[in-house]
């Protein structure tokens, strides 16, 4: 397999660990391209990302990291949602936000972020805590759950209601999810892609997001449709089976950062 093919395979999840990590689709796919545009400048650095995921994300920490404060400037004359983003950011420091999503939402282990941010793993578990502490001070919500399989909706509740969260409604169908909504305003979505009636857990949020901003998090066996580039994707997009703690510090993320939309 050529070393474009390797790349290309991880890509999708590159981009959605930057818009993350940098508050912007935009600036995050920026920063993607000039890691891909070094690797083309050093034959040494496009060789190492044959080796998978940890060296294609190291040499994106590398870009990153040179270059954070440029954007900081940047997003100061960003649109409304991308500035409200950059100033949550500020109460966080770009690293120990950049250790909490390695090891989270990307699912990479400590001695692996450690590798990424060449760091000792106890360094990197110290600052995903300190992360952790600074994003559970944040004041409890409403949850709306839209999930087609039983199991995994009670799942969900039990998970939402042990973080101090209460649950609004869930729902299997895009209709339900419509009559929760018409009833009670959610201060946070967790939605599936493919719905039980066949109706689709995109135009069920499609529909909130019309009456009001509110985070979303998109939990699905089908990430693949959502990491297309031909709309605005999604900041937060948890892969099933998930993790319970992935999507704990998903939701504490999305209440934190005040995503109300997918960025843009």
């Amino acid at each position: 397999m050529s070393i474009g093919a390797e790349v290309a395979a991880h890509l999708p999840f590159l981009r959605r660990y930057a818009r993350a990590l940098t508050g912007s689709q935009s600036t995050g796919d920026a920063f993607v391209q000039a890691t891909l545009e070094a690797a083309l400048a050093d034959d040494e650095v496009a060789e190492s990302l044959r080796g998978g995921r940890v060296p294609l994300y190291k040499a994106f920490n590398k870009v990153w990291s040179s270059a954070y404060m440029e954007v900081d400037e940047e997003q100061n004359e960003a649109g409304t949602h991308e500035a409200a983003a950059q100033d949550q950011l500020k109460r966080i420091t770009p690293v120990n936000r950049q250790a909490l999503l390695l090891t989270t939402v990307e699912d990479f282990t400590t001695a692996e972020a450690a590798s990424i941010m060449e760091m000792d793993e106890g360094d990197v578990d110290g600052l995903v805590r300190e992360a952790i502490a600074e994003i559970e001070r944040e004041t409890t919500t409403s949850v709306l759950i839209i999930e087609d399989e039983p199991l995994i909706s009670m799942q969900l509740e039990d998970l939402v209601r042990s973080l101090g969260h209460e649950i609004c409604g869930t729902a299997a169908t895009r209709t339900q999810a419509q009559e929760v909504v018409a009833d009670k305003t959610p201060g946070l979505v967790l939605a599936d892609i493919q719905l039980a009636d066949g109706s689709s857990g995109l135009d069920a949020v499609d529909d909130i997001l019309a009456i009001t901003s509110v985070p979303v998090i998109f939990i699905t066996a089908y990430p693949e449709r959502l990491l297309t580039g031909d709309r605005p994707e999604p900041t937060y997009l948890i892969t099933k089976p998930f993790q319970e703690d992935t999507v704990r510090a998903a939701i504490s993320q999305a209440l934190f950062f005040g995503s109300s939309r997918p960025l843009d």
